[in-house]
């Protein structure tokens, strides 16, 4: 893996260079000299978050059959406001 380091103004100069880069590796892009952003591909930022669970997959966990939930009418959710 390699690793980029541009600073913000050659990233506003070349942002193509810095996504070509960022193929390769991370992108570190700097403002007066200090790390400030990070260019990652889809990729490389997909593999970093690891797998993803969606709402079936997490109601399908062991143990949520032992969570208690009542969900309420759709008329209780509108109340007139009270200003007392």
């Amino acid at each position: 893996m390699m690793i980029t380091r541009v600073s913000s103004r050659e990233f506003n100069q070349d942002v193509s260079a810095a996504k070509k880069a960022a193929r390769q590796g991370p992108v570190f892009i700097t403002d007066r000299g200090r790390p400030a952003h990070v260019l990652l591909s889809i990729e490389a930022y997909q593999a970093m978050l690891g797998p993803q669970s969606g709402i079936i997959e997490m109601l399908a966990l062991p143990g949520v059959e032992d969570i208690a939930f009542e969900p309420g009418r759709v008329g209780d959710l509108h109340r007139p406001a009270d200003f007392d």
